[in-house]
């Protein structure tokens, strides 16, 4: 007699969801994310990442010797199906001071990545900044797709560190997984999933709330400490 082996639970009353149309804006209190366009924004895009090569250092692109080859390759990316890319504007300065994109977008497994993330240093730190990868969760997440990823280069640190404190859990690391500018690369995987969103988007809530700072923009909650309750795995290394 053959005993029944274990398998994966229905997905009950799911559908496919869809992909991140190309003309998507997302708009919070802080931040705006556009389509990203060489017309519109790879000029003060530039100047903002201009004399910041380390910014490239984990990245597939850049450093860039020049504002018209930075607006080249914005060019080559702008409109694409994938990756889905946007500029980011503080609404505070109104300065168009970030790139994110939508990539290994796959419906019909209901997962998408959050990736190419190259933020100037005026952007980094801020609220805006941490309103900026919100709203592309919560986008994903209320759009129907049941899984949201974030890879990095394992020995980038920093964005290991704001992977957990976003709220996605570890994963594990892929070795050997790609090689980028003609170097190794061992790939962190992260992840979120839909299960996990609600306490997610309230952790978020709590403290995007403007009582969670003080006059001088000091936070009460660190949201570290509000997305750790969620988190199912973190990682080893931090």
């Amino acid at each position: 007699m053959t005993l029944p082996r274990p398998i994966g639970p229905r997905v009950e009353g799911w559908t496919a969801p869809p992909r991140p149309p190309v003309d998507l804006v997302l708009k919070g209190r802080h931040v705006r994310l556009d389509p990203l366009s060489a017309e519109a924004h790879a000029g003060v895009l530039y100047e903002a990442f201009d004399a910041q090569d380390w910014l490239w250092d984990y990245m597939p692109n850049g450093p860039f010797a020049s504002s018209a080859q930075y607006h080249r390759w914005v060019r080559s990316v702008e409109g694409g199906a994938e990756p889905v890319f946007f500029a980011i504007t503080d609404l505070n300065s109104q300065s168009v001071c970030g790139v994110a994109s939508y990539l290994n977008i796959v419906p019909q497994n209901g997962s998408v990545e959050v990736g190419n993330i190259a933020f100037a240093p005026e952007l980094q730190g801020t609220i805006a900044a941490t309103e900026a990868m919100f709203l592309m969760m919560q986008w994903a997440f209320e759009a129907g797709y049941r899984r949201y990823e974030w890879k990095c280069n394992a020995l980038n640190r920093p964005s290991r560190r704001a992977a957990q404190r976003l709220g996605f859990s570890y994963e594990g690391v892929f070795r050997q997984h790609m090689v980028v500018k003609e170097r190794n690369r061992d790939t962190a995987w992260f992840a979120a999933c839909d299960g996990e969103w609600p306490a997610l988007k309230e952790a978020f809530s709590v403290w995007l709330d403007p009582a969670n700072f003080d006059a001088n923009g000091q936070q009460s909650e660190r949201l570290g400490d509000l997305t750790g309750l969620v988190r199912v795995a973190s990682d080893p290394t931090l």
